[in-house]
């Protein structure tokens, strides 16, 4: 995906490359250290154990297993052939084409389970912003390729993407000849962008020359068989259905093909998407290779590249990632193509190359989002985890305050943008989208990373952590504020949490009441619905209200039009936490299309005000989630009063949002370990307590109003 060009006649020349590329240099290096540090390894084991599994499709881990060999990753493969010579270390070389379910031993650690969410898009609140029009793809890249851990690790910096509301396609970014060049994405990322309606697709990465590709893969990845059939395109379809992801983005940057590999890998995309379609399943190219066979980034849709889009026959792939050689003409072009071939112009993704300079990079931006007239193209973004990358300070709240800069702009508010410089953000030109349609709904404002977890206020473990699958359904335009007088500041905040690692911040003078514009919803409302705040006063002191919209704003720009609500506290909870409970049978029989607090400080004071969760739920008697089962240590290595432990369990029945897991001490403090949205979890560092005979372990559904089920129990015996 570079953009170094000579200028010469892909159909022609040998390579567009006249200089090695300087770009995704750490993916062609092998990017496959790191990640057990994070998960805080400590060494070789001196004795392995495994525990026989209670289903057979788990696979033990063998005796004499190393401790950090337990951890699962990622998977990545090559389609079919591996390359010469030995993997570095911490990488193992796989055929594509011999995978299968039953033989991977990760399957359970890698699977997601949040189904994709539906979707609706509410009346956005600036006139800038576009309904039914471009859209935004992101490529990113959340860890190596080898040793990229399967569910979360022990660090809370890590790239917590939260502003799903503007995607449209996730594409799990990564890829080496000296790893794998098949990705498919970890469970975490799905599952949290599963529940903000985005699919996510693997990542299909055929190596330019220069890092180290091999033609062979190429056509490893478009064989047939004796039948005719595609066996890799059959593969990454069974891949992405036992996986729970979307689909594929296919790059083929491998030069030294011919018109007939370049026919051949038409007809491979056009078999991968008719057997992913019946599935959902979704294909993007990248504009790499192009008709002639070469490699000749065209940074446009054009005759040498449109059969990999649309053929005679009709639809190849979904979506082209144009390469970022485009032009405004080209751009153009290549929308008025899609016109005549009977496609969405908005299928195209203008290539932006956010990976060094983010915000301060230049983009011509009225070549594909024009203020004055209809958007050209989509765009999609080449590494926006800049956001966190450039930072020296990369705790969560430095992350958060720059990553919603990059998404809503300088004024930190969607509904009023700043005066617009060299950067357009995306919340000032695409509508925003939200998955919020049925009762119950509850958010407790966890980003998916946090220095501590906190369950009711209280702090159930100390260590630094990181899992997307836990993240909330967070408000989507962050953050809209209406006032009369100064603007507080409204933060994801870290020092303190009602449950999960993050709470919503309010801060500063409030010389008038302000309202803080939360989730866009579609909620139906009965005479037993109720909404319930967690909230805490630090400074200050401030009457709290809720507003909610019975009908959407007229137009684009107008504010939302709330009924005010007032909050009455219902005494102290833990840690200054508080209650304020709210009925709203006054609204029965009516949708509930936004959701806000009201603020008003006595005095006009400056406050210091957090909210820690938000629930509304039809107010009947509630019942505790199902419990799981057959909790079961598969796998445990042991060494100096320390053990990594791989853990499963059997589903509970009926809906559940997550699963979290515990360590029972002896005194009988309960410490959480970790959660996923899966029955699986890996725990890198259990620490015999004392001289206990066993490490007691529990695990707990959760489900969508925190409310945890009993425990299924188990122990791992120290001898």
């Amino acid at each position: 995906m570079s953009r170094t060009d000579n200028g010469a006649d892909p159909r022609t020349t040998r390579s567009l490359r006249t200089a090695p590329p300087t770009r995704r240099g750490v993916l062609a290096a092998g990017a496959g250290a790191g990640a057990a540090a994070l998960l805080g390894a400590t060494g070789a084991a001196t004795e392995a154990q495994a525990t026989p599994s209670a289903t057979p499709a788990r696979t033990p881990a063998p005796a004499a297993t190393p401790l950090a060999d337990l951890a699962p990753y990622a998977s990545y493969w090559f389609p079919d052939s591996l390359p010469h010579g030995a993997p570095g270390p911490g990488i193992s070389w796989r055929s594509l084409k011999q995978w299968t379910p039953e033989s991977d031993p990760d399957l359970a650690y890698n699977t997601a389970t949040v189904p994709l969410a539906a979707r609706f898009t509410p009346v956005p609140p600036n006139a800038g912003a576009r309904t039914g029009q471009a859209r935004i793809s992101s490529l990113v890249s959340f860890g190596p390729t080898a040793q990229n851990p399967s569910q979360g690790s022990a660090t809370a910096d890590h790239y917590a993407l939260t502003h799903w509301a503007y995607l449209d396609e996730l594409v799990f970014w990564g890829g080496s000849s000296g790893e794998g060049i098949v990705l498919a994405p970890n469970a975490p990322v799905v599952d949290a962008a599963h529940r903000h309606g985005v699919p996510v697709l693997g990542n299909i990465f055929l190596p330019p020359v220069a890092y180290g590709g091999d033609l062979q893969w190429t056509r490893d990845l478009v064989q047939r068989d004796a039948l005719g059939r595609f066996p890799i395109a059959e593969k990454l379809v069974q891949v992405a259905r036992t996986y729970g992801f979307d689909g594929w983005f296919v790059n083929a940057e491998t030069d030294g093909g011919d018109s007939s590999l370049a026919a051949r890998m038409r007809e491979f995309l056009r078999a991968l998407r008719a057997a992913g379609g019946p599935y959902g399943l979704r294909t993007t190219w990248y504009d790499a290779m192009n008709s002639t066979g070469r490699v000749g980034w065209q940074g446009a849709l054009n005759q040498l590249n449109q059969e990999f889009f649309e053929d005679r026959a009709g639809r190849v792939a979904d979506t082209m990632f144009v390469d970022f050689r485009w032009t405004p003409q080209t751009l153009a072009a290549s929308g008025a193509l899609a016109d005549r071939l009977g496609r969405s112009r908005h299928e195209l993704w203008a290539a932006l190359d956010m990976e060094s300079g983010g915000w301060n990079s230049s983009v011509r931006w009225d070549a594909i989002i024009p203020r004055d007239r209809d958007h050209v193209v989509s765009f999609g973004f080449y590494r926006p985890e800049w956001t966190r990358n450039h930072l020296t300070d990369r705790s969560p709240g430095a992350f958060h305050r720059a990553d919603d800069r990059f998404w809503t702009g300088e004024s930190l508010d969607p509904a009023h943008p700043a005066p617009e410089g060299t950067w357009r953000a995306p919340a000032t030109a695409v509508a925003d989208r939200s998955t919020v349609t049925a009762l119950p709904f509850a958010c407790a404002f966890n980003t998916g990373h946090g220095e501590r977890w906190y369950e009711d206020g209280k702090v159930t473990s100390d260590t630094p952590w990181n899992h997307l699958g836990l993240q909330d359904r967070l408000p989507g335009r962050r953050w809209v504020v209406e006032t009369s007088g100064a603007r507080p500041s409204v933060t994801l905040d870290f020092a303190k949490a009602w449950r999960g690692g993050s709470s919503l911040l309010v801060s500063g003078p409030l010389s008038a009441p302000s309202v803080i514009g939360l989730h866009c919803t579609r909620l139906p409302l009965t005479a037993s619905t109720a909404l319930e705040l967690v909230h805490a006063t630090e400074a200050g002191t401030v009457t709290v209200e809720v507003g909610v919209a019975t009908r959407e704003p007229a137009a684009p720009g107008e504010p939302v039009p709330y009924t005010w609500l007032k909050a009455p506290v219902q005494g102290s909870g833990q840690s200054g936490w508080r209650t304020s409970r709210v009925g709203l049978s006054a609204l029965a029989g009516r949708t509930a299309y936004g959701l806000a607090v009201r603020i008003t400080a006595r005095g006009n004071r400056a406050v210091s005000w957090r909210l820690g969760a938000l629930s509304v739920r039809d107010d009947t008697a509630r019942r505790r989630p199902a419990a799981p089962s057959a909790l079961t240590v598969d796998a445990a290595a042991r060494q100096d009063g320390k053990a990594s432990v791989r853990l499963s369990w059997r589903r509970a029945a009926g809906p559940v949002r997550h699963y979290e897991l515990y360590r029972l001490l002896p005194d009988g403090t309960r410490r959480f370990l970790g959660g996923t949205c899966g029955t699986a979890l890996y725990v890198p560092a259990v620490t015999r307590a004392g001289r206990e005979p066993a490490a007691a372990f529990e695990v707990r559904a959760v489900d969508e109003l925190y409310a945890a089920s009993a425990p299924a129990s188990t122990t791992l015996p120290w001898s």
